[in-house]
């Protein structure tokens, strides 16, 4: 398993030349502090240079083996071969007219591949965003013009986007929501199912939690009230929480006996990261509507709704757009970043990621007590740390692997709602032995912890 094509000609071996981060990285620093706003933030303070394939190399000429694909986004690659063509073809058309003001067919065309893409035999019709925020807000006003209701429905541990709406519909507060309210009224918050966290036991976790999610919607909202109820079919900043089986489809039954519209947020997971197209496949779960971003464009901001024809025209003209949604270099990336999953079958990528990676990580997790769980579907892994003989969350040993691992060469990323899981989202064309070396960086750090 070599690297697939994903990016410029680019050694793929991990190199550490200076301490990380390095001299002119820490210079870009000094001058990022001065000019740009420190609620902009950076997990790992190196400054890149080039990237590609599974190997991303900072200013000091320090190459970090990815493990975070710019959070699921450059799952193609950080600059695939179809998402340059394209891109490059579009950019020397035109880079804008705004496909409010005179359309043009890249436009059509990511549309028409969403259509064919996202579950569902039903007619479909999408509206593209820039951001997975937009395109959550969006698909709340699609569904309550649809629904003509108001109220919506979300889960514990949920992230949805930074904008107001969507503060009020993600869980977690540090850092996300602390300090910015008040926030978007008419949104109501109800449980997920958490295996590893549920009371009385992961067998009982579907059943349970979707009786309380259920009673807590009906006795407390009414359902009557309810435009859309939104969740991640593989919850992301929460924690890559696998929802226990049986509990995606009760709930979107419930949706659908009730008139409610069903909203998964793929934007974390869709486009082959679960091994899958979009991740609510497994369970054969039909949303009504999909939201997806990240890893739609190869790097390009780029996001859509995509969904059931009547509700997306549920909307009067003018009533869904902006000004760059579906700018035509970022869909002519996004119709480059399906090729490149399509002829390299990405989705088979993922899972033999999946089947290297958590193997390796359960036998950690044998050794070592401060694993709580391995967990994850393909290419989208995580461990959950803990205080050793308990369940108590761990962020500080999960801030010193993190860090620990970047010191070796490996980026690796933090999440979760007590702060205390390390996540793995390495490009789909990612080769095997950067994999093991990663993995072997990461065993390595635990053995010193």
């Amino acid at each position: 398993m070599t690297e697939l094509s994903g990016g410029p000609s680019l050694p793929q071996e991990r190199r550490v030349a200076t301490e990380i981060p390095g001299p002119k990285s820490q210079e870009l620093w000094a001058r990022k502090q001065a000019t740009v706003a420190n609620g902009v933030g950076a997990v790992l303070p190196v400054f890149a240079k080039r990237a590609g394939g599974g190997i991303l190399e900072d200013v000091d000429g320090n190459a970090f083996i990815d493990f975070g694909s710019g959070i699921a986004v450059t799952s193609v690659g950080n600059s695939a071969e179809a998402v340059v063509r394209r891109a490059t073809a579009q950019l020397n058309d035109f880079t804008h007219t705004c496909a409010m003001v005179t359309p043009y067919e890249p436009y059509v065309a990511v549309c028409e591949a969403l259509a064919e893409l996202t579950p569902g035999d039903h007619a479909k019709k999408s509206a593209l965003f820039n951001s997975g925020a937009e395109a959550v807000e969006n698909a709340v006003k699609a569904a309550r013009a649809y629904t003509k209701r108001q109220a919506v429905v979300v889960f514990d541990h949920g992230y949805h986007g930074r904008t107001n709406l969507t503060m009020a519909l993600t869980a977690k507060n540090m850092p996300y929501k602390h300090g910015f309210g008040p926030f978007a009224p008419e949104v109501y918050r109800v449980p997920v199912a958490y295996p590893y966290r549920w009371l009385t036991g992961p067998e009982n976790c579907a059943k349970e939690a979707a009786h309380q999610a259920i009673e807590q919607i009906t006795k407390q909202v009414g359902a009557d009230n309810v435009a859309a109820i939104v969740i991640e079919p593989v919850l992301g900043e929460g924690g890559f929480i696998e929802p226990a089986k049986g509990f995606l489809p009760a709930i979107a039954n419930f949706a659908k006996e009730n008139g409610i519209v069903f909203v998964a947020d793929e934007i974390q997971s869709g486009f082959c990261r679960t091994g899958q197209w979009f991740a609510c496949e497994d369970e054969g779960v039909v949303p009504d509507l999909i939201t997806t971003a990240k890893g739609i464009a190869g790097g390009l901001p780029l996001a859509a709704v995509t969904g059931r024809a009547e509700i997306m025209d549920a909307a009067h003209a003018g009533g869904l757009g902006g000004t760059y949604g579906g700018n035509p270099v970022a869909c002519a990336a996004a119709l480059g970043s399906i090729e490149t999953m399509r002829e390299q079958n990405l989705n088979a990528r993922a899972r033999r990621i999946g089947e290297i990676m958590k193997p390796r990580l359960e036998a950690m997790a044998e050794k070592y007590d401060i694993i709580g769980e391995v967990r994850g579907r393909g290419a989208m892994i995580a461990i959950e740390l803990v205080q050793s003989g308990s369940k108590e969350p761990n962020p500080a040993a999960t801030g010193a692997l993190a860090k620990a691992c970047h010191q070796e060469g490996l980026l690796v990323l933090t999440t979760g709602t007590y702060g205390n899981v390390l996540r793995f989202l390495p490009p789909l064309v990612i080769g095997e032995d950067l994999l093991n070396e990663g993995l072997d960086i990461i065993e390595a750090a635990f053995t010193t912890l």
